[in-house]
């Protein structure tokens, strides 16, 4: 319609790194799991298509927000149990990403769409309850004992 999408891509990009900038460390953790569901949903819609290399990148790219943005920023000192079980869940939905692109099974990304859903809305539930200079596992805690 429009002819390239490399305008459109560029000002999406340009939206996400401002949002970056100027987003608290809360935030932060939201676009990360906002990153990671649309890799995983344009990953199902290219695996529908038969496109896998697409597919495979997208899943690679959901991956890495899984393994080198949440997974890597817990700290597991602080977070204690929370974060350990937030680690353990973050290495079984990268195994499922990986068996999804193997098997070419849409329901495995689906299940892992579903998990980044519920922890994404966990997160912006309890966003508004802590200051928003607080590392992501103080303010699990925090939740977890209001709970």
């Amino acid at each position: 319609m429009f002819g390239s999408s490399r305008g459109v891509n560029e000002y999406s990009r340009v939206g996400v790194e401002t949002g970056v900038v100027s987003a608290d460390p809360h935030k932060l953790v939201v676009m990360l799991y906002d990153g990671a569901m649309t890799a995983c949903h344009t990953a199902v819609m290219h695996m529908e298509a038969k496109d896998f290399e697409r597919k495979g990148a997208m899943i690679s790219k959901a991956i890495m927000i899984i393994e080198s943005g949440l997974r890597l920023s817990l700290d597991k000192k602080a977070g204690g149990e929370i974060a350990t079980s937030l680690d353990a869940l973050y290495g079984y939905m990268s195994d499922r990403l990986y068996m999804a692109n193997i098997k070419n099974d849409p329901s495995l990304i689906q299940e892992v769409i579903r998990l980044l859903g519920d922890l994404k809305s966990a997160w912006e539930a309890i966003g508004t309850q802590v200051a928003p200079d607080n590392t992501q596992f103080q303010r699990v805690q925090n939740y977890a004992k209001a709970s």
